[in-house]
């Protein structure tokens, strides 16, 4: 299972947030890039980008943030916030990043995200499915759908989508543990390459995201809050 800790940019600055309030915004580190060389000293090959104000705004805003992450680092990058043209997602892969995570644009224009899955293949793009109350939330989840989230997933997999990236906003930043029973659900409903994220808690959390077959876990503000190491991690990482 892939180890994958979460840079979330606000004004440049790695923050985070609870449950996708904006107005909850914590900075942790004014630079991005020293967090992510950090990730990548303790053997950390993955992370997760994500400029909140392009989720916000609907267009990448933090790309220089990606270009310097990438420029500084040999980590395997996926990115999302705001890619709602192939301009964007362009844009993008030629900041550096290795995949990319289709959200909000996937509920709102499925058939650009399919054409898109044609044109760059299913291993440069994931499909975001960030839900409440298992309905799918857009536009930095501020703004509901009616979509369930299991009917949505399977909805691109029927257009090859292999891999997920599945959030409870309720659990997300809240340090209370994973939705594990909605995860098992997907896993057993769909078969997709499944990564978990919000609400680790601790190791013993990804230790059950393991368990339960998650192909990936995203790990947020437990790592910026201590309540994992990076030699857990690291630990975690050797032993697998």
């Amino acid at each position: 299972m892939k180890i994958i800790p979460a840079i979330d940019i606000i004004d440049g600055k790695c923050v985070r947030l609870s449950k996708g309030d904006y107005t909850t915004k914590k900075i942790y580190n004014e630079n991005p890039v020293e967090v992510a060389k950090e990730f990548e000293n303790f053997g950390i090959r993955y992370l997760h980008l994500v400029d909140l104000d392009g989720a916000k705004s609907k267009h990448i805003v933090n790309r220089k943030v990606l270009e310097d992450i990438a420029g500084a680092t040999s980590l395997h990058i996926d990115f999302g916030g705001g890619l709602k043209t192939q301009e964007d997602i362009e844009t993008a892969f030629s900041s550096g990043a290795q995949q990319i995570t289709l959200g909000s644009i996937a509920v709102q224009d499925p058939e650009f995200c399919f054409e898109m899955i044609e044109k760059y293949g299913t291993e440069k793009i994931i499909l975001g499915a960030d839900c409440d109350n298992r309905k799918i939330k857009t536009s930095g989840w501020q703004e509901e759908s009616d979509k369930d989230i299991i009917d949505f997933i399977l909805q691109y997999q029927k257009k090859g989508i292999q891999h997920v990236i599945c959030t409870d906003i309720a659990k997300d930043g809240m340090l209370e543990g994973p939705s594990t029973g909605l995860y098992i659900e997907i896993l057993y409903k769909t078969g997709i390459q499944l990564t978990a994220s919000g609400g680790i808690s601790g190791i013993k959390d990804v230790y059950k995201m393991k368990d339960i077959g998650c192909s990936g876990t995203i790990i947020g503000k437990a790592i910026y809050e201590g309540k994992i190491s990076l030699q857990q991690l690291q630990n975690f990482i050797e032993n697998a």
